[in-house]
């Protein structure tokens, strides 16, 4: 062992040995270990419509896991194909979806008013609930949620909406667990989400 390798060797020695003293001063200190760096949370509170035109909060959700996805109903394809897929894994969950719930929120206030949006969803599973508001909530729920969403102008004067196709899962709490995997069959979804039940 060279002169040179030896010194790095005690030097990585005593700075692991450094951070042990570290920790173990924390610990004892304050009877826990050293907490990991915050992470930004998703979701929070909000007060919009849902598409039967009634509040609803945060609070309507709690004691249940649920799962939230941000989209619109002029949606060429992944809006339609990832509330299918929601209907497909809330079906495979059969009665122990019983209480499950997906939340629906639009990106598109100007044209999903809470009529638009129960039309929308007669196609899909009841248990997805359509929410709208006005553009200051949906805006803040979409900064909540961590979600971009933009007016795309499109030919003729009309628009389409760019925006993030993530489904958010839920805890029973509130909080946010993880992306939820949408690419594979409806029963391994289940599996997952009845983990959370």
């Amino acid at each position: 062992m060279t002169p040179r390798t030896a010194r790095l060797l005690l030097a990585l020695g005593a700075f692991v040995a450094g951070l042990v003293l570290f920790s173990a001063v924390i610990f004892i200190v304050t009877g826990r270990t050293p907490a990991p760096v915050a992470v930004s949370t998703v979701g929070g509170p909000f007060k919009l419509v849902d598409q039967n035109d009634k509040p609803i909060t945060e609070q309507d959700f709690k004691g249940e896991p649920f799962l939230v996805f941000f989209g619109f109903t002029h949606c060429p394809d992944v809006c339609p194909t990832t509330l299918f897929e929601v209907s497909e894994i809330f079906r495979a969950l059969g009665p122990d979806a019983k209480n499950l719930r997906a939340m629906f929120v639009t990106v598109d206030p100007e044209r999903d008013t809470p009529a638009v949006m129960k039309d929308y969803l007669a196609s899909f599973d009841p248990r997805i609930i359509g929410v709208t508001g006005d553009i200051d909530a949906i805006t803040a729920a979409e900064k909540s949620y961590r979600v971009y969403a933009k007016k795309v102008p499109t030919d003729g004067g009309g628009y389409t909406m760019d925006h993030t196709a993530i489904v958010y899962l839920m805890n029973k709490d509130g909080r946010f667990v993880a992306p939820f995997n949408m690419k594979r069959r409806p029963e391994e979804a289940a599996a997952e989400l009845k983990r959370y039940l």
